[in-house]
């Protein structure tokens, strides 16, 4: 199943709303084993920010990261890493 992610990180994201564009970005990042560190390294944020997200415990809140963060995710399930 799962390689690059503790069992408790999964099943947080796994347990929160996938209506959060966050914990639908961590669905996705889950299931394509895509590690942390290049989710935050590539929309400019820090691990623990990206953690926050995954879980619904936050959501990128400006526009301009937000609109990045869909669009990631759009390539994420694209198939492009």
């Amino acid at each position: 199943m799962v390689t690059g992610y503790s069992i408790r990180v999964a099943e947080a994201i796994q347990s929160a709303s996938d209506t959060l564009l966050g914990v639908r970005l961590g669905r996705t990042c889950l299931e394509l084993d895509v590690p942390v560190t290049e989710v935050a390294k590539r929309l400019g944020v820090t691990r623990p920010t990206v953690y926050s997200w995954f879980t619904g415990k936050s959501v990128p809140t400006d526009p301009d990261l937000r609109h990045k963060v869909e669009q990631y995710v759009e390539a994420l399930a694209g198939g492009k890493r």
